[in-house]
């Protein structure tokens, strides 16, 4: 157990507080000298609530030491993502176009952990409405690799990661349509778990994707995840999308023994779509190793390529975002960061076809996993880092990098980031571990297995405090617009101008420039499908899957 109070854990946290050791007001005094002296280099937060945490802290410790105490929670200050709704404080998205907003209504997520009396300690930068980034023209941010300054947090749930991360949070909210959980999490060495769609609610958070929008926990261990998640987990009326499923005893499934469970390895991913390091690779196969050691039985599976993953998740969530922002890209477009503009207006292209299409082809994908999951309990892959550096992020990435952690959204079920090593850098390295949809409890047991037969946990990074971050210079240089054909370019215009757009020169180019990439994912889309064949959408997940 750490004798920093900032670096304690939230279960060791919470031991502390319900034994007396300190009380929730000596772990906020703690937490917000950290942010102090941390925060300036980190930027991790866009607004910190310091006077309210602090009263909460106040009311909370008269509860416990009045006898009163709710649970491991009680006390416990946590951060929220710039896209989940608290109420009397803002917010922002990190978007110049979401200005003066201030909800007057707690998010679900927010009204649960309140119940549980857990205390908002703060909002933590995002990427614009968690799409893209990281990009220099936001109103905040970006946040820093607490590893090393100049590296990303990744995206979109970067100032959650690095909060965690740097200790000056025990724990936070997430959100992930394609990775933001399990992306900044494997970055920054910390825990995230994406739970299964539909399994925590969605409501009273900006929407990014409806289809593959999920909120999770990220935190330093496996043990606080599952703290966090049972109180998050269940039905909520207020959002169309939950399940109504039985919520288990997480923190019972926390067994160190995992052994005759079955592990599928998804070497695919990494072997032959995702250009990996030797480091990397080592650690890997490192982990598989432990699983072995643990008596786990391994076994090779082999799935799509992410190249067919990606193409069905772009068509999907990149229709439902434009839909989401069109009314407000039409009127004031200009006050969308340029990453973003990148990112979503080639969506132009995509018809009501190409959607239907993606959509059954995911319910392909989606019955093809649930065929595997009958001969393995969990999968194993890759995951994200090491981090690179900020400036070599280009802006129009989405439609041509390919993304290890998008395929579980596709999926629906529950997948967790677990840190595995660091490079001959010392920055984090992650892989992911998968399950059935609501076979939470499995995933946890095999990650917190995973946590305690190694020494990844003890790593903490130095304090930001000491360094003096770079200037961050793009290396980008603009737009580059390809060749197109003169009629492919007219029928590009055209799609802009229908969906109500009026488009003239940089706003334009930036159309352009990712038309040829959203061109060859739709072209590349299945097409032909029996009779009966359902799209996913249709798809109502009860606990059985």
């Amino acid at each position: 157990m750490s004798t920093e109070l900032h670096f304690r854990t939230l279960a060791e946290a919470a031991l502390a507080i319900r034994t007396g050791e300190f009380s929730p007001v000596d772990y906020m005094e703690a937490l917000l000298h950290r942010i102090e002296q941390e925060d300036t280099n980190l930027k991790a937060f866009i607004t910190v609530t310091a006077d309210q945490a602090m009263e909460d802290a106040k009311q909370a410790e008269i509860e416990i030491t009045g006898g009163n105490y709710l649970g491991p929670l009680h006390g416990i200050p946590y951060g929220i993502k710039d896209i989940i709704d608290v109420a009397g404080v803002p917010t922002t998205a990190n978007s110049h176009a979401l200005s003066n907003y201030v909800p007057s209504e707690d998010a679900t997520v927010v009204k649960r952990l309140r119940g549980a009396g857990a205390i908002v300690l703060g909002k933590t930068i995002t990427h614009e409405f968690a799409h893209g980034g990281p990009d220099l023209e936001l109103p905040y941010g970006p946040a820093r690799n607490p590893w090393n300054l100049e590296r990303i947090t990744g995206g979109s749930s970067a100032g959650s990661a690095s909060a965690v991360a740097s200790g000056m949070l025990p724990a936070a909210l997430g959100t992930d349509t394609g990775g933001s959980i399990r992306t900044p999490a494997g970055l920054c060495g910390i825990v995230g778990l994406k739970p299964t769609y539909g399994l925590v609610s969605r409501y009273g958070v900006l929407p990014n994707s409806f289809s593959f929008d999920h909120i999770g926990p990220m935190a330093w261990t496996v043990k606080d995840c599952a703290l966090i998640l049972q109180v998050l987990a269940g039905h909520d009326p207020k959002d169309p999308a939950s399940a109504r499923a039985q919520v288990p005893d997480y923190a019972a499934a926390l067994k160190p023994d995992i052994k005759g469970l079955r592990i599928g390895i998804v070497r695919n991913f990494f072997e032959e779509d995702f250009p990996t390091s030797d480091a990397q690779n080592a650690a890997l196969s490192e982990a598989f190793k432990v699983f072995a050691d643990l008596g786990a039985k391994l076994t090779d599976v082999r799935v799509r390529s992410l190249q067919e993953y990606r193409g069905v998740k772009l068509v999907i969530a990149e229709s439902e975002t434009l839909s989401v922002h069109l009314s407000d890209l039409a009127n004031k477009l200009e006050k969308y960061g340029a990453d973003f503009r990148r990112r979503i207006l080639p969506a132009c292209l995509f018809s009501s076809l190409d959607y239907v299409n993606a959509q059954r082809a995911r319910r392909r994908m989606q019955v093809e996993i649930d065929e595997i999951y009958e001969n393995v309990d969990v999968l194993v892959t890759l995951g994200a880092g090491p981090a690179s550096k900020i400036e070599d992020h280009g802006l129009s990435s989405p439609w041509t990098s390919k993304m290890l952690t998008t395929p579980f959204n596709l999926f629906g079920g529950p997948a967790m980031s677990i840190c595995t090593g660091f490079d001959e850098n010392g920055l984090p390295m992650s892989m992911q571990v998968a399950a059935r949809t609501f076979d939470e409890a499995t995933v946890l047991r095999v990650a917190h297995a995973y946590e305690h037969a190694t020494l990844w946990r003890d790593n903490r990074p130095a304090s930001a405090a000491k360094e003096t971050p770079l200037e961050i210079v793009p290396k980008y240089k603009g737009v580059q617009v390809p060749e197109i054909d003169g009629d492919y370019r007219r029928h590009c215009e055209r799609a802009a101008e229908d969906a109500g757009l009026r488009l003239s020169g940089e706003h334009m180019a930036e159309f352009l420039e990712g038309v040829l990439e959203a061109k060859a994912i739709r072209d590349h889309l299945e097409n032909e499908f029996s009779y009966h064949e359902e799209p996913s959408n249709t798809l109502a997940l009860s606990e059985s899957g």
